[in-house]
Parts: C-alpha cells; sequence; structure tokens
C-alpha cells in the first residue's frame, strides 16, 4: 500500500484508494501535503531533483509528498520530512487549498494540499535522489523572486508560499 494515496472529494472525505501514478495520470483529486519550515535564516526551501516524475528542477517547500491510506497528515508529513531532509522538528496544520496542474507529458496534479508549519534552525542532510539543493531564503528575497521568476517554482508553491508568508508576517 505505500504506493497507494487516498482519493478525496473536494471537502477531503476520503473516497478510496488508488495508485500515485494511476492518480496522477487519470487527474483524480488525492490528499496531499506541503511542509514549510522557517527560522532566523527565513525559509528552507528545496529544489527538486531532476528525476523527480513531474516539476523536477523546480524550487517548492521544505518537503511534499502523500499519506499513506490509514496514515494522518501529520504522521505523514513527520516521516517525509525525516526521509528527504533528515530533519525531525515540531510542525502543525495551518490551512489547506484544492489545486489543479496539467503537465505536458500527460501528468497530472489535482490535490487537496495540507499545509504543515514548523520552526527549525538546525542543520539540513537531504536525500539527493528526492531533493537537488536546499536553501534558506528571507521572506522578502523570496516575494521577490516569485515576482521575478515565478517559472522557477512549483505550482502548488506560488498558491501556498504568500499565504505562508502573511501568516508569518502577523505573528511578528
Amino acid at each position: 500500500m505505500e504506493d497507494s494515496i487516498i482519493l478525496v472529494d473536494l471537502f477531503d472525505r476520503e473516497l478510496g484508494v488508488c495508485k500515485k501514478e494511476c492518480a496522477h495520470k487519470e487527474c483524480k483529486l488525492h490528499r496531499a501535503f506541503s511542509v514549510f519550515l522557517y527560522g532566523e535564516r527565513g525559509f528552507l526551501l528545496q529544489r527538486r531533483a531532476e528525476g523527480k516524475y513531474h516539476s523536477g528542477g523546480l524550487w517548492a517547500n521544505t518537503c511534499c509528498s502523500h499519506p499513506f491510506a490509514g496514515e494522518s497528515i501529520l504522521n505523514a508529513a513527520q516521516r517525509r520530512l525525516l526521509e528527504e531532509t533528515g530533519i525531525s522538528c515540531e510542525i502543525f496544520e495551518s490551512f489547506s487549498f484544492v489545486y489543479y496542474q496539467a503537465f505536458m507529458d500527460g501528468l497530472f496534479e489535482y490535490e487537496f494540499d495540507h499545509v504543515l508549519m514548523g520552526y527549525y534552525d538546525g542543520e539540513v542532510n537531504f536525500d539527493p535522489e528526492e531533493v537537488a539543493e536546499m536553501r534558506w531564503i528571507t521572506a522578502e528575497e523570496l516575494q521577490q523572486e516569485l515576482l521575478d521568476n515565478p517559472q522557477n517554482f512549483a505550482s502548488w508553491f506560488l498558491i501556498a508560499a504568500p499565504r505562508v508568508i502573511r501568516i508569518l508576517e502577523k505573528d511578528e
């Protein structure tokens, strides 16, 4: 079941499971998560490995993936955060949204994306099969890059990042 993901309706109610490849080829709405870590140096971003089946080489949030059937969003996010970046820290769910993206190779992203956030300022030990590189960026620099070069970022990140920035600005 590790390559099966959870199909959902527009309100995140479970409809069943299917293989990850099937969901992305047949454009089925499924549950996903995006983790944004921030600290004194700003936001921790990852550039997705070139070998990813979509959005390879694009910049995105610290970690993102899908929970397995029967796995909570929080547990899945903590598991993948450790697997992809070597990071273990406290995270919390902040908001969610639905997005759709068609890719030129016949794949689709149609996800109910849960956004989790956490404070972290430690070391990073990422898996090079998942992540090409990681970097810290301030909120101001990130806003400018999103305006100047949106093509360098994953589609879900363009939706979620401004909301995350706004949430953290309100907390200051």
